[in-house]
């Protein structure tokens, strides 16, 4: 339950990266021994990849923000169905499972329902680097003699594409070039990893991405990168409801395309070395943006600008180019008292002077978040469901904006830490 017409003021700081994190951890796999990640999230997906790590035989343990993975004790190299299908990143063990024991099996992998998420790209790369691949029953065998360095060009710079290969690529025999690769700051996050354990990978960060096989490779330590998406979703919590927040523990950069929609918006940005302080306006304006692989607009935080536009003078124009079903979020808005039209991949979107309090459901992950946003910012209170989703993403998210003058009370406790 969300009471609404709160100003957020004072100073949130951000949690090691979710996305990050997740093919970071699953990276621990690709040698035997222990190593230490670094300011990594309480979060659901977080609890699930340690439990995927767990079934094959790893010891994971938490110490505080950081966790302690021993993988001397892999004795499986095949993912439980149920485990799969809690989430979609769980596919990201299939590149490190086949890098190191030449085999691994998995099943379609689940996760929040926004659009097709297909695995032939991951399947694509794999082959080309000497996989045999068979899909039957639901689940993926992936089995190699050898692995041999390839050229790979990537239809579309998928992430979990880009990562997978990456990793399967480390202990390869040779050189292998990825195009058209994920240009994300998680997957250079991925890449100064896997360095730390002995790989030679270059050029994460630009669309070409080079892997020189190693023979040998050994556990290490790696402080996770900051989460752009948690902070661009304070960012935007400070715009929605015309306050004044401090985010620490940020990397400017990594936040340029939000940074500059709420300028556009009426938003006044100061950003420093690892900080950004975003303050309100009293009159918001409209904006149009698409959303596109990084560094465009992150399809990740256009439900959250979109809960903000629902308030801006005018007409804002929004286009999803990402996942076909990133609108889920529009009919809940609208019961909230917003005006929006979806026709296809666009939102049209009529700013209103208010939005108001009511039963509302999360129905994944970032659409949580904005219901959150939106019912800050609305008159009365706002029933969120599915808090689960958020969960998901967003450690402990009641007690963050508490402290910044949010009135957030969980009433039931499911999906909860």
């Amino acid at each position: 339950m969300i009471l609404g017409r709160t100003r957020l003021q004072g100073t949130a700081r951000v949690n090691g990266s979710k996305n990050a994190s997740l093919p970071i951890l699953a990276a621990c796999l690709l040698c035997s021994g222990q190593s230490l990640i670094k300011d990594v999230p309480r979060l659901q997906d977080i609890t699930t990849m340690c439990d995927v790590l767990s079934s094959l035989g790893a010891k994971v343990s938490r110490e505080g923000p950081n966790i302690v993975v021993d993988t001397s004790g892999i004795y499986s190299v095949e993912v439980e169905e149920t485990l799969m299908r809690r989430m979609r990143a769980s596919n990201l063990v299939l590149g490190p499972l086949l890098g190191r024991f030449r085999e691994a099996r998995i099943s379609q992998p689940g996760g929040c329902n926004i659009g097709s998420r297909p695995m032939n790209l991951h399947l694509k790369g794999l082959r080309a680097l000497g996989a045999e691949i068979t899909e039957e029953f639901g689940y993926i065998t992936a089995r190699a003699g050898e692995l041999t360095g390839a050229e790979i060009q990537l239809d579309f710079p998928s992430v979990g594409a880009t990562e997978n290969i990456m990793m399967a690529a480390v202990l390869a025999r040779g050189v292998t070039i990825i195009r058209n690769a994920a240009r994300e700051p998680e997957v250079v996050d991925l890449q100064n990893f896997l360095n730390c354990l002995g790989a030679k990978v270059t050029g994460a960060g630009t669309d070409i991405i080079r892997i020189e096989g190693v023979s040998k490779i050994h556990p290490a330590e790696h402080q996770v990168i900051p989460d752009r998406i948690e902070a661009g979703t304070y960012m935007v919590a400070a715009a929605i409801t015309g306050g004044e927040v401090t985010v620490t523990n940020v990397i400017p950069e990594h936040l340029r395309a939000l940074m500059a929609k709420l300028e556009e918006a009426g938003a006044v940005i100061e950003a420093g070395d690892d900080y950004v302080r975003v303050r309100g306006a009293d009159r918001l304006f409209a904006v149009d943006l698409k959303t596109m692989p990084y560094p465009g607009f992150p399809t990740d935080l256009q439900p959250q600008m979109m809960a903000l536009l629902t308030l801006a003078e005018g007409t804002s124009i929004i286009t999803e180019t990402i996942f076909e079903n990133r609108f889920k979020h529009v009919s809940e808005l609208r019961r909230m008292g917003a005006e929006i039209k979806v026709e296809g991949q666009t939102a049209i979107i009529k700013g209103k002077k208010k939005l108001y309090g009511a039963p509302v459901e999360a129905s994944d992950l970032r659409a949580g978040a904005a219901l959150v946003l939106a019912g800050m910012a609305a008159e009365n209170g706002t029933l969120i469901e599915g808090v689960e989703h958020i969960d998901r993403g967003y450690e402990r998210i009641e007690r963050k904006y508490n402290a910044l003058g949010a009135r957030i009370m969980r009433i039931r406790s499911e999906g909860s830490h």
